[in-house]
Parts: structure tokens; C-alpha cells; sequence
């Protein structure tokens, strides 16, 4: 049995991105999940200033022990105008700064969600490439285009096609950790 940290990429309280990784993490059996929602953990923009000043949070260090204690991580990435939200680089600033390699070893199942038809998909690859610069080993995505017409609060992902391929890429990921 692995233990898996399951979050979104977002800071957003009515986060779509955080519905999905909530949706995957309860499809999850035979392993523990940890579900962590960002929009609780408010840091602020990293600078070189502010480390050497204030040093790390408490929550920073918290987070960067939950990441190291998992053999897996189910991440959801939002898109803000064509890339990652400032909040997730920001996350993975303030992260690296710790370790550089806070993800080392760790398989990634990574997704990305938008009420838009592109899903997110721009954020997703771009996040995908950066995270290998971490050590994570990103072993499946999942895209979830117009979240708002394909995505149900109490029965999950309601189109057949997209519902297949996110549980084809959620076994994927299952199977490697």
C-alpha cells in the first residue's frame, strides 16, 4: 500500500482543479490518500528578500515533509492566460528553495481542468516539462476540458470518453507506484 498526497495547483476556493483531484483521490483503493486543499495554505511571493528576512513558513516546510513522506502525488494545475497559475510557480519557488529536488523519486499523476474547451492544456504540458527540473517522475495526464458541462459534483466526469481516459491514466499511475 503506497501513500499517495493528492492536491490542485490552486489557491481558488471554488477551484475546479481541486473538485477533480477531490473526484480522483475518492476513485483511489488498496492505498492511503492524503487530500490537502492549497486554497488553505497562503504563501506569500517568493523573493530572495523575504527567505533571508523571514526565512520558511512553517507550512512551506510542513508541505515539503508531506511530499517527502509519498510515494506518489495526484496534481491538478489550473491555467491562468495560457500557462500555470502565479500561485503553483509560486509553490514550486518557495519548494525548491527547501530542495531543489523535493520531488525526487516521486511519481506524478498530473491533470489539469477549465470550464474552457482547452482544459487547461497549456498549463498542464508546461508544468509536466518543469516538474522533471524537481525530480518528479510525471507517469500520466489527464486533461479535463469544459469542466462546467463535463463534470458533475456527486457522480464525477460525465462524459464516457473523457471518464475512460482519466481512468486509464489514473491505473497507469496506480500501477507504477
Amino acid at each position: 500500500m503506497a501513500t499517495i498526497l493528492a492536491f490542485a495547483g490552486s489557491n481558488s476556493s471554488t477551484s475546479v482543479n481541486f473538485k477533480l483531484v477531490k473526484h480522483t483521490a475518492s476513485l483511489i483503493q488498496g492505498h492511503k490518500v492524503q487530500l490537502l486543499n492549497l486554497a488553505n495554505f497562503p504563501f506569500p511571493m517568493y523573493s530572495a528578500d523575504h527567505e533571508r528576512e523571514s526565512g520558511f513558513s512553517n507550512s512551506l516546510v510542513e508541505l515539503k515533509d508531506d511530499i517527502n513522506k509519498v510515494e506518489g502525488i495526484v496534481l491538478s494545475v489550473n491555467e491562468h492566460n495560457g500557462g500555470p497559475s502565479a500561485y503553483f510557480k509560486n509553490l514550486t519557488d518557495w519548494l525548491s528553495r527547501l530542495d531543489m529536488k523535493f520531488l525526487e523519486g516521486t511519481k506524478v499523476f498530473l491533470m489539469s481542468a477549465s470550464p474552457g474547451r482547452g482544459g487547461g492544456k497549456n498549463a498542464l504540458e508546461i508544468v509536466e516539462k518543469g516538474l522533471s527540473r524537481f525530480g518528479a517522475d510525471v507517469v500520466a495526464t489527464f486533461s479535463l476540458p469544459s469542466f462546467n458541462h463535463n463534470f458533475d459534483l456527486e457522480t464525477g466526469i460525465t462524459d464516457s470518453e473523457l471518464k475512460e481516459l482519466h481512468a486509464e491514466a489514473m491505473n497507469q499511475f496506480l500501477a507504477k507506484i
